[in-house]
């Protein structure tokens, strides 16, 4: 893919450093709607689940999962992202986004499987080098995702009951 594509009048997918990313059509100011996850669901059991489209799932349950349609297929993860996950499936920015500017997300706020793991190759001074569960985040991360409402419900409830 050499040229941009143009999904609608918020996104579009280009090259990037990690293959192909998400790129904002024009600026969001933070809390701004970008996208909605969509696509077929999967469940822990399904085979895809064991695929190498496995990196490509958005976890909404403890055993279920979303396979994003395009767009949102093409959203990467960032240590220090723009995007965050609200409601369990809503992209939405959490720093203002430039025109052109990536947006990402930290994929370690809908993650909580304890067996799958990859490398991070997002680039920020603060990158973790690897991409884990949201347990794994540290303390000060975890609370800064939680009082925004950026982590996914069933997660969120972990830490809210305190299990």
């Amino acid at each position: 893919m050499n040229a941009p594509l143009r999904y609608n009048d918020r996104v579009y997918v280009a090259a990037c450093n990690v293959g192909r990313g998400l790129f904002a059509t024009r600026p969001f100011s933070p809390n701004e709607h970008i996208l909605s996850f969509h696509g077929p669901r999967i469940s822990t059991d399904d085979p895809l689940n064991q695929s190498e489209q496995q990196s490509n799932l958005i976890q909404i349950g403890p055993r279920e999962y979303v396979l994003p349609d395009p767009p949102g297929i093409f959203a990467n993860h960032s240590c220090r992202p723009n995007a965050g996950l609200f409601q369990d499936t809503m992209l939405i920015a959490i720093a203002p986004i430039e025109k052109d500017e990536e947006i990402r997300f930290d994929y370690s706020t809908c993650m909580d499987e304890d067996n799958w793991t990859m490398p991070c190759a997002c680039g920020h001074p603060e990158c973790r080098r690897l991409i884990t569960d949201f347990k794994t985040l540290s303390i000060d991360q975890q609370a800064w995702f939680l009082e925004r409402n950026l982590v996914q419900t069933f997660i969120a409830e972990q830490y809210i009951m305190g299990v």
